[in-house]
């Protein structure tokens, strides 16, 4: 009878340690995709601004070397990504591919202007800042005009979607941390009830609450870290698939922001399991005799 006693209460040990790495693996795992998102947000969003383009329009009179000389110094504007000189030759080619005839042969000359499309980096891209740099290029004698008007809708309704991400990004994590908490700690928690005769034991003989946590810590560990294991693979596989499929974004170039990623799916899932064992066992610490057995 001791034997089936103590073979049940084995069997229901492993379900638990199970169960708990099961919850780990899993919550850290969708964490951990909440914490790719919510560290790879800015780099994110700077790709979406990095489409808006601003095209400086030159008169007709501005000679080439003028306009390469213009060019050479608006990138080295510390706002500035990069540029791209078009001929009006050059667009008046784009144009008649995309309208489909020569307007050219219609009108008897070529109506555009020569231009440099101008690309800011994602941190600059602002109202603000384009209206400052637009003052400020427009000075020069060889501008006809500049224009991002088509872009300014767009400019926007983007930071307006940047504002509304930011808070339901945050919002989600705050949720989904607690979430996670209670998830691990109900699961924890069923390990350490397996137990609950072992510690009332270990209360008899005069062991102290330290002593007794120790080992429940050292599993605890054990286990956060098995289950923090499965959860970087998993998410390794996951970052794999995004890099190839969107590989413009390059998610996986800054290695400084992986080793926090994954770093941190280890610490909190470690942290978690410490803080959910304290109080597992705290509860049954307290526990009386009466009610050990419930």
């Amino acid at each position: 009878m001791s034997d089936y006693f103590e073979k049940y209460q084995k069997r229901k040990l492993i379900t638990a340690n199970i169960s708990v790495v099961v919850s780990i693996s899993i919550v850290l795992f969708l964490l951990g995709i909440l914490g790719f998102f919510l560290l790879n947000s800015k780099s994110i969003t700077n790709h979406f601004k990095e489409k808006i383009v601003i095209s400086i329009f030159f008169n007709d009179k501005a000679k080439i070397t003028e306009i390469k000389s213009f060019e050479k110094s608006i990138r080295l504007e510390k706002e500035v990504k990069n540029t791209k000189f078009v001929t009006k030759k050059e667009a008046a080619k784009v144009l008649k591919k995309e309208i489909g005839e020569n307007f050219i042969d219609f009108l008897g000359y070529n109506p555009l202007q020569n231009n440099l499309e101008v690309v800011l980096k994602g941190d600059f891209v602002n109202e603000k800042t384009i209206q400052k740099l637009k003052t400020k290029w427009q000075k020069n004698r060889i501008v006809s005009s500049i224009n991002y008007e088509y872009y300014r809708p767009l400019l926007k309704v983007l930071n307006q979607n940047i504002k509304k991400m930011s808070f339901w990004i945050i919002l989600i994590s705050s949720i989904f941390i607690i979430l996670v908490f209670l998830l691990i700690n109900s699961a924890i928690r069923l390990s350490i009830y397996s137990k609950r005769f072992s510690i009332r034991t270990m209360q008899l003989v005069g062991a102290t609450g330290a002593f007794i946590r120790k080992p429940f810590y050292s599993k605890a560990i054990g286990l956060a870290f098995i289950g923090a294991t499965i959860a970087s693979i998993g998410l390794a596989s996951i970052l794999y698939s995004i890099d190839k499929y969107f590989p413009d974004f390059r998610f996986l170039s800054d290695t400084k922001l992986l080793i926090i990623l994954f770093a941190g799916i280890y610490f909190i899932g470690i942290l978690i399991t410490l803080i959910s064992t304290f109080f597992a066992t705290r509860h049954f610490l307290n526990l009386s005799s009466e009610h050990i057995h419930y």
